[in-house]
């Protein structure tokens, strides 16, 4: 080994000899750990420094469980169907299967520079056949559960992707993959029932190690709330309105009704003559996205020209149509209550319609409200429940309602329903023949895949139909029930079908007979760690818990959970802003690797802030690990062939460093695992250069802790100490608690606050002891002068005044 570290030529050397012989082979005797990444969709900008991050991390934990003993799963894919592949397809004109095989061939280069170890016998590939056959087998088996169903519906519609869209993906009003502004289309839809599982997915959470951010953000989109159903009797009908309402205590101050503009009564309560004003709200409303309906600061609406009775004083209200109500929450319609609702109240200003206070704060007197009043207090103006305190009256009423038959005690959710299909070429074709005679009919298992036809046009169309929808040669087939001439269903799934569920085939991804066998699957699963990003923490891992509980339902998973450990790495932006191409601010790996090593990189990536935080890409900073790297390298060259039997001092500090590394390597803050590498190693140069060598046993531990983090030069360094196999070979280290407990410390000496030197002293020194030791070290700068006040802080400074 020279004393120059060669970073390409040791790099190059252990890649290559990783290849010949993998450190994390099979060994059936060992415990096992699935470490998994949240696999990327190939896009053709490759890999910047930001999904470096998140890839680094999980490979340090891999490598540190091969090093504890254990049977590592560390396996990775393409999630390479759906808009992004295809939109950089069309902006490039080059088919989606071509750019996509091109994509994935580039980012499988760049991870491999990444030098994770990454078993690639366990690839997956969404666009796959051989994968997509069982992507259409669980919606086989879910539209035989009646999870899977067909609904005509208004919806979120992209102009510019020209396909539908979840609520998810259309929150803030934009499509989330090309900003532009979401309208609303009326189109028939493949559905997923998910909704069925919503308490589940709710409860289960409580069982999983994630962090409580998540978990909130998670529980909030289920939205799982309790108030009640309540009838409201339309005036001149026997038909009804029943509302859904959190605060039924309030129902005495109900002085109107709001209706959404989509709910499917505004017709018959419109009377003739607000017809035309109705019907061209309803239409302004609907070029609105729901998100803007919700957050508009001026409220707007337009009266029904028709009323419905207050079930608890028999007054009868005005019906009204805003666009602030959402069809798909609750009923469509809301009782509107404006002395305890801002919305209402700024809803029942503007209208000049009646604000009735039904609560008033404990200890006040009644006087006119200025804004709505939404805190607890005393029921007044409520008849019989006047006096009570209003948290006792929500509880109560729901039960007063139902004993009067005009409302139930309920619960609702904010989930809906998962709109499952996509007016777009490049997806998984549903599996559903529709017959005229048969209606809808799933596809025979044994017939699947249903393979996706090879096109020349595949831009999306305009008129909401897929186009799979243009090719006869492949739409028109025969009912698999009755023979009689069908059509295939045209469209596809969206990307997110594929990655609901990859986690599972990686356990046994050649398996052609099932989606993973049982045997495979409680072998590995489910994974230990699961590592990506925030932006993930609503929808994939929703959807991820759906499937699993739904195959776990059917016997073909053994456990309800996917991720049992989650860990969310923060963004890496570029002058404040997320790296993207359209803003210039991409930073590329490749060129880094070049100049500085894989391993540098591999530090800096993780010493740039708390792994859990965004944080502000400088390239400056990768210079102080590589510094770090030299330092360490030219360390073991001077006492690799050291006889040098390790000292008292030395045996703490390499305890202290084996018992930090791994306290803070387990809880993942990996940016203070490389701080301490940097502390340790320049306390052992320093002792190594005061007591004249470091034992070759320190340099060891050294070399193995820092395996995981930099693995090309810690294998160097181990086969420069004398070993013929591999670092990963070895067993992490285990600090001795006994070399932990110091006789002497180092304290600093200062005159007058300023630094002067340092002295050892006996952990057990008295302060007179430490103060007349000091004087004795600092006898020559002390001088002719008076100490006129001596300061001693135990353990850490002596500071003399001197006069």
């Amino acid at each position: 080994m020279e004393n120059r570290y060669d970073f390409n030529a040791i790099e190059k050397k252990w890649r290559a000899e990783w290849e010949k012989n993998p450190i994390n082979v099979e060994n059936d005797t060992k415990p096992r750990f699935y470490c998994l990444d949240m696999f990327p969709y190939p896009s053709g900008t490759g890999l910047h420094v930001g999904h470096w991050r998140g890839y680094v991390l999980s490979d340090v934990v891999s490598r540190y469980k091969v090093l504890q003993g254990f049977q590592v799963l560390h396996p990775m894919g393409w999630d390479a169907f759906g808009l992004p592949a295809e939109n950089f397809a069309i902006k490039n004109n080059v088919h989606p299967k071509a750019a996509t095989e091109n994509n994935i061939a580039n980012v499988k280069r760049q991870l491999h520079e990444i030098s994770a170890i990454y078993d690639w016998d366990k690839e997956v590939n969404t666009t796959d056949p051989d994968y997509y056959k069982w992507t259409q087998w669980i919606f086989v088996q879910m539209f035989k559960k009646g999870l899977a169903y067909e609904k005509q519906m208004p919806l979120n519609w992209c102009p510019s992707c020209k396909c539908v869209l979840a609520n998810e993906e259309a929150a803030g009003g934009t499509c989330e993959r090309c900003g532009t502004v979401v309208t609303k289309r009326n189109l028939r839809q493949w559905m997923l029932k998910i909704t069925a599982y919503a308490d589940r997915l709710l409860d289960d959470l409580q069982e999983l190690d994630w962090s409580d951010k998540v978990k909130k953000m998670q529980s909030d989109w289920i939205g799982k709330s309790y108030g009640a159903e309540v009838d409201f009797k339309i005036v001149g009908s026997d038909d009804k309105i029943s509302v859904y309402t959190t605060r039924p205590d309030t129902l005495y101050g109900c002085s109107f009704m709001v209706l959404a503009p989509e709910y499917a009564g505004v017709a018959e309560l419109t009377t003739p003559e607000q017809k035309e004003a109705v019907e061209k709200y309803c239409f302004d409303a609907s070029t609105k996205s729901s998100v803007d309906r919700m957050t508009d600061k001026v409220k707007t609406g337009v009266f029904t020209g028709s009323y419905c009775t207050n079930p608890v004083n028999g007054e009868d209200i005005p019906i009204w149509v805003a666009d602030y109500v959402l069809a798909d929450y609750g009923t469509g319609a809301v009782m509107c209550v404006p002395a305890h609702d801002e919305r209402d109240f700024e809803f029942a200003t503007k209208f000049g319609l009646p604000i009735v206070q039904v609560i008033m704060p404990e200890g006040e007197e009644e006087k006119p409200l200025t804004e709505a009043y939404t805190g607890d207090g005393i029921m007044i103006n409520s008849g019989d429940w006047n006096g009570m305190k209003a948290f006792e009256a929500k509880k109560a009423v729901p039960h007063i309602m139902e004993e009067r038959g005009v409302g139930k005690k309920t619960t609702n959710y904010k989930l809906r329903d998962w709109v499952f299909s996509r007016q777009r070429y490049w997806g998984e074709p549903i599996p559903i023949v529709h017959c005229d005679c048969c209606g809808a009919v799933p596809v025979p298992e044994d017939q699947l895949p249903i393979l996706l036809p090879d096109v020349e046009t595949y831009k999306p169309t305009d008129t909401g139909e897929s186009p799979l929808a243009g090719i006869d040669e492949w739409v028109n087939t025969t009912c698999p029930v009755c023979g009689k001439p069908a059509k295939r269903e045209t469209n596809t799934m969206p990307q997110w079908a594929g990655s609901s569920w990859y986690f599972l085939r990686y356990v046994d991804n050649h398996n052609n007979n099932e989606m993973a066998s049982l045997e495979a699957l409680e072998k590995w699963a489910p994974v230990d760690l699961y590592v990506g990003g925030i932006e993930h923490a609503v929808l994939h891992l929703l959807y991820a818990r759906f499937y699993t509980k739904f195959l776990y339902d059917i016997g073909a998973v053994p456990f309800s959970e996917p991720f049992q450990k989650l860990f969310n790495q923060g963004m890496i932006t570029k002058n404040g802003k997320k790296m993207s191409k359209s803003m210039g601010n991409v930073v590329s790996p490749d060129e880094l690797v070049e100049n500085y090593g894989c391993d540098s990189l591999r530090m800096y990536e993780l010493f740039v802030g708390p792994p859990e935080l965004d944080c502000d890409w400088d390239d400056s900073g990768i210079d102080g690990v590589f510094r770090f790297l030299n330092r360490v390298w030219r360390m073991v060259f001077n006492y690799k062939d050291s006889n040098f039997t390790a000292t008292k001092d030395e045996e703490f500090i390499c305890h202290k460093m084996i018992y930090d590394i791994t306290a803070r390597l387990e809880a993942l803050t990996m940016n203070t695992v490389v701080s301490g590498f940097m502390e340790y190693s320049n306390k052992l140069i320093d002792l190594g250069k005061k007591q004249g060598g470091l034992s070759v046993a320190t340099l060891e531990t050294l070399s193995v802790l820092l395996a995981p983090f930099a693995p090309h030069i810690s294998e160097e360094m181990w086969k420069e100490l004398g070993h013929e196999g591999s670092v990963f070979d070895a067993s992490w280290p285990v600090a001795d608690e006994s070399k932990l407990v110091q006789d002497t410390v180092e304290i600093a000496l200062q005159i007058a606050g300023k630094l002067r030197g340092t002295m050892e002293i006996s952990t057990s020194a008295t302060k007179e002891e430490a103060i007349a030791k000091a004087k004795e070290v600092l006898a020559e700068r002390i001088g002719d002068g008076t100490v006129v006040k001596e300061i001693y802080v135990p353990g850490r400074i002596v500071n003399l005044i001197v006069k």
